[in-house]
């Protein structure tokens, strides 16, 4: 039996808050997935309350790495 591939990392609130973060991944080399579902996302896109959570998930081999860069990102915020 195959182990998993990808670990739960955090939630962003709304599309464009996680898309921001996985291309801040993707440029470090980090592998990310995103899962939201389907109605907060395509019927009806929000980014209020439970449908606009999406789940970020990275490789577990670079998940120690990817938490390093998520504490840099909200300590040092863009100005």
């Amino acid at each position: 039996m195959d182990e998993l591939k990808w670990t739960y990392l955090t939630d962003a609130q709304g599309r464009l808050q996680a898309d921001l973060l996985k291309s801040y991944f993707e440029a470090y080399g980090i592998e990310v997935e995103l899962f939201q579902e389907a109605l907060g996302q395509h019927i009806f896109p929000t980014n209020l309350d439970i449908l606009g959570n999406v789940q970020i998930f990275v490789s577990k081999e670079q998940a120690e790495n990817a938490r390093k860069l998520l504490d840099e990102y909200y300590k040092n915020p863009t100005e």
